[in-house]
């Protein structure tokens, strides 16, 4: 199966104490899947899971994912200078690539909107065919930061071996060079 006829998978991995101990909705996951629903045109199917902010957890969460078949894993919270915020370590400890581009536009972008978006640490890397990117927690800057780094995502994916993701160009645009003649 070539990887244009294969449906998309995609993690969703809120992390969080409180929303994984039941003490508030986890919101952020859903504006994650509200954002995937709109944007992409192809078939595609969604895991999604939550969980504490402890390290092995969120390691074993995001190989699990990866193992799993997900071509793209999202994940949300813990990505602050709290002591607690340490989903950009376990990223990087289960990546064998970093791609920081991702976490330096998603500061930028937060910047117009908060001067504290340089606190945030957002990074992305890749496990084997699968596109690992850390959101921020805040459902409110979900779309913010999802929304500028969104357009390199299919193209990430088509040079990593995964599934093959079309955009809805009425809502947002893919970039995928042209080919040479």
């Amino acid at each position: 199966m070539s990887n244009t006829e294969k449906k998309a998978k995609i993690g969703i991995l809120t992390i969080s104490d409180r929303a994984s101990a039941g003490v508030y909705e986890d919101k952020s996951g859903a504006a994650i899947k509200e954002c995937l629903e709109l944007w992409i045109k192809t078939p595609f199917e969604c895991d999604y899971k939550v969980i504490p902010d402890e390290f092995e957890l969120i390691c074993e969460a995001l190989r699990s994912f990866c193992d799993d078949g997900c071509d793209l894993v999202l994940s949300t919270g813990g990505t602050g200078p709290a002591l607690r915020d340490i989903t950009p370590e376990a990223t990087l400890a289960v990546c064998q690539k970093e791609l920081p581009g991702f976490g330096e536009l998603m500061r930028m972008t937060s910047l117009k909107y908060v001067p504290t978006a340089i606190l945030s640490r957002q990074t992305a890397g890749i496990l084997d065919s699968s596109l690992i990117i850390n959101l921020p927690g805040q459902p409110k800057a979900i779309k913010e930061c999802l929304e500028p780094i969104f357009p390199a995502i299919p193209y990430c994916l088509d040079l990593i071996g995964a599934a093959y993701i079309e955009t809805d160009e009425n809502y947002i645009k893919a970039f995928r060079p042209k080919a040479k003649k």
